[in-house]
């Protein structure tokens, strides 16, 4: 249902200060719709399959791997890249940069679980410089969002929860797990790192995974799960670096940008009240809950998210 594979026509490194360079590329009509695919994880990168997504004939399809990840440099494999400049507002300050750097003046944006949360901060900052907000598997990464998916959602796996809790030491698994595994990921002994990377991801997995999905196999990839487990916890530990509840209590300030909200109603690790809650203060939104789907998606969440960015393409 997706739209053919597509190649990108431009592709470069943007230096953006800290030591950092950033993987860009472009795809889809030169002179088409600008817009922005904001990848979830932390971590995860910008696969192919995000160029998909828009009606290459209508659509400036605009792709970045977010700092440390993907093809981006230096990556947060390496346990000597410095973290403390890799934050939201770093990552805001980035999608800045490449948009002047493009030529953009307005892009629309499409963003997908962590990538919803960052999307909403970058458009709440920048409000004149978005068009329309397409977000599905929606979470704003809350203190409470994050507690629910390290201890909450336990109740509903509990040996693998158990699991999880116990990967931290025995003083640590009544306080931030979070903190607790990026403590561990920062040990200066590789086998403590990759134990902890494996246990992180090994739940991080479970917890988004709808009932009868197959696991993902990016995670049997070690850098991968280096990469993703850094990030995480680094973004999940300081609640994204934002003011607790920054996001919901911001909200009108996407006050006429049109937007759409698609959720899972089997999202457990991510529940539909924060989509419901963003819909209710954003009244541009539009919220569509798809029942069967989980975090990691279904074939009705794609067709909603393709719907929408078809019926933007043609808004300028």
């Amino acid at each position: 249902m997706l739209y053919p594979d597509l190649e990108p026509y431009e592709t470069g490194m943007l230096d953006v200060g800290d030591g950092q360079q950033i993987y860009w590329e472009v795809s889809g009509n030169p002179d088409g719709k600008p817009a922005l695919a904001v990848h979830g994880g932390p971590g995860s990168g910008a696969t192919p399959i995000w160029r998909r997504f828009f009606d290459p004939e209508k659509y400036r399809v605009v792709l970045v791997d977010q700092r440390g990840c993907g093809r981006s440099r230096p990556p947060v494999s390496d346990p000597a890249t410095d973290l403390s400049v890799n934050t939201t507002q770093h990552l805001i300050a980035d999608f800045e940069q490449l948009r002047e750097h493009l030529g953009i003046d307005r892009w629309l944006l499409l963003g997908g679980s962590w990538g919803s949360s960052l999307s909403l901060a970058y458009a709440e900052q920048h409000p004149d410089r978005v068009t329309e907000l397409v977000l599905f598997a929606v979470v704003t990464t809350s203190s409470r969002e994050v507690e629910w998916v390290t201890r909450g959602v336990g109740d509903q796996f509990p040996a693998e929860w158990a699991a999880f809790r116990d990967g931290v030491p025995e003083d640590r698994r009544d306080g931030d797990l979070a903190a607790a595994y990026a403590d561990l990921l920062a040990d200066p002994d590789p086998a403590v790192r990759e134990q902890a990377a494996r246990d992180w991801c090994t739940w991080d997995e479970r917890q988004m995974r709808a009932p009868g999905d197959p696991p993902d196999p990016r995670y049997d990839d070690p850098m991968f799960r280096m990469t993703s487990a850094r990030l995480v916890t680094h973004y999940w530990a300081n609640a994204a670096f934002l003011p607790d509840g920054a996001l919901l209590e911001n909200a009108d300030r996407l006050a006429g940008i049109p937007g759409v909200l698609v959720h899972g109603g089997q999202d457990v690790g991510s529940p539909s009240d924060t989509a419901a809650e963003l819909h209710k203060a954003w009244p541009d939104s539009e919220l569509i809950l798809i029942d069967e789907a989980g975090h990691s998606g279904h074939p009705d969440m794609s067709a909603a998210v393709l719907a929408a960015l078809d019926r933007f393409s043609d808004r300028r």
